[in-house]
């Protein structure tokens, strides 16, 4: 599961992924709710919207029902939930554009957070599914991050808690994009859904800085806005 990310750079959105970043500013680090980039093909266009981490809104969520945590996806039954399920049958893809994601390692006996991104430092592309909803001041858009599992995986497998089921976000390989974003079935969409190469991957410790307040986003400037 990854419920927490650095987001790409506004320039690197651009200069890596090939389309214009949203206008709007978003934080570095993103949890549940926070907005943030996601690049998707809408009418035969590919463009990068702001959207909120996890598909079902903690907003949308009905009066009465308990919260529930839709920022991951699994991939074995993301045609069965009710949450994931239209989104997935629709086609309506994404990908996410990070600096990094983080996850809990528990090797020294409790949680230490760790980053974890490309080896080489690059940004790079997670896939996801879209949902639109309607707000009252016009559309809005939320995501969630599709996963597997990496029981195998030499890296990801030494994340969560002991006897927890060891998951990893689906990284799109960056020839990728086009294709992955341009499925135009299930059955193709899902043959993305692969482990990446832990030789091209780097992890490392990193403590978590202190969060802000959700309803205050950071400054352009601060977003390496020009």
């Amino acid at each position: 599961m990854c419920t927490n990310y650095a987001a790409a750079r506004r320039d690197h959105i651009f200069k890596h992924f090939g389309v214009e970043p949203p206008d709007s500013p978003w934080r570095d680090e993103i949890y549940k709710d926070y907005a943030a980039p996601i690049i998707r093909r809408v009418d035969g266009e590919t463009r990068a919207d702001l959207a909120t981490f996890g598909i079902v809104p903690r907003k949308h969520i009905p009066e009465g029902v308990k919260v529930f945590d839709t920022m991951n996806a699994r991939a074995e039954t993301v045609g069965e939930r009710r949450s994931f399920s239209g989104a997935w049958k629709k086609q309506q893809l994404a990908l996410i554009p990070c600096e990094a994601f983080y996850e809990p390692n528990y090797e020294t006996g409790k949680a230490v957070r760790w980053r974890i991104g490309m080896a080489d430092g690059a940004p790079f592309g997670i896939a996801g599914l879209w949902r639109e909803w309607t707000e009252p001041e016009g559309k809005a858009w939320s995501f969630t991050m599709l996963t597997v599992n990496a029981a195998d995986h030499p890296l990801m497998n030494r994340f969560h808690k002991p006897g927890d089921e060891k998951r990893s976000v689906v990284i799109v390989p960056p020839d990728e994009y086009s294709n992955w974003l341009a499925s135009r079935s299930t059955d193709e969409a899902r043959s993305f859904l692969n482990l990446f190469p832990a030789s091209e991957m780097h992890a490392e410790a990193r403590p978590a800085p202190p969060r802000a307040a959700k309803a205050t986003p950071k400054s352009a400037a601060s977003t390496g806005k020009q």
